[in-house]
């Protein structure tokens, strides 16, 4: 009994081994807008990122702030498009996480973990425990003075906590495409290490 499932499984994972290309695409194409949108957002408000990069008592202090913006949008703007035909993935998710490391040790870790303040989450913190009464006071203050169904006619309010959650995890997929690639058939890097394993031979 053992035996037959034991194979029986191998026999699925070798079916569906020609599928592995999938789940780097996923990543992929969830990445790259939010990467892609991240260094747009950088060069559409140059002057006040590259302020805010630069000033030590209001921002991150960051020397050569207009050379750091430069490199960091570019890095998400070229990087991002290029993982969506999949194109020297491996390599552009280095400079990517190097960003989401800079990010999360300048910009969130002071905020701890959490993205959005959850006061009932087992990693909410001080601050996020305390951000709970701000934000039932604003909903009380919208509640009297507001259309308050209008204004959550769109989802719910929350406290932008800002902790490190998102590049965190950006961080782990890039990571991930380190080490998988762009993937089997669904990648341009595959097509060309095929191409090239092929006119070696």
């Amino acid at each position: 009994m053992i035996q037959t499932t034991t194979e029986y499984y191998r026999a699925v994972l070798q079916r569906i081994q020609s599928l592995d290309g999938l789940a780097p695409l996923l990543l992929r194409l969830y990445l790259a807008p939010v990467m892609m949108q991240a260094g747009w957002t950088k060069f559409q408000s140059f002057d006040s990122t590259v302020a805010w990069f630069g000033n030590s008592e209001w921002g991150l202090g960051l020397p050569f702030p207009e050379v750091m913006v430069v490199l960091a949008a570019g890095t998400e703007l070229v990087g991002g498009a290029l993982l969506i035909p999949g194109i020297a993935v491996r390599l552009v998710s280095i400079p990517l996480m190097a960003t989401m490391v800079v990010a999360a040790l300048t910009v969130h870790l002071e905020y701890g973990w959490l993205a959005i303040a959850d006061s009932s989450s087992w990693l909410a913190n001080e601050r996020v425990l305390e951000s709970a009464e701000r934000l039932e006071r604003a909903k009380g203050i919208l509640q009297e003075h507001g259309n308050y169904s209008w204004l959550t006619g769109r989802g719910s309010l929350v406290v932008l906590n800002n902790g490190i959650e998102f590049a965190a995890t950006y961080f782990v997929m890039l990571l991930t495409l380190l080490f998988t690639g762009g993937g089997r058939y669904t990648s341009v890097d595959y097509f060309v290490a095929k191409r090239i394993g092929r006119s070696t031979h």
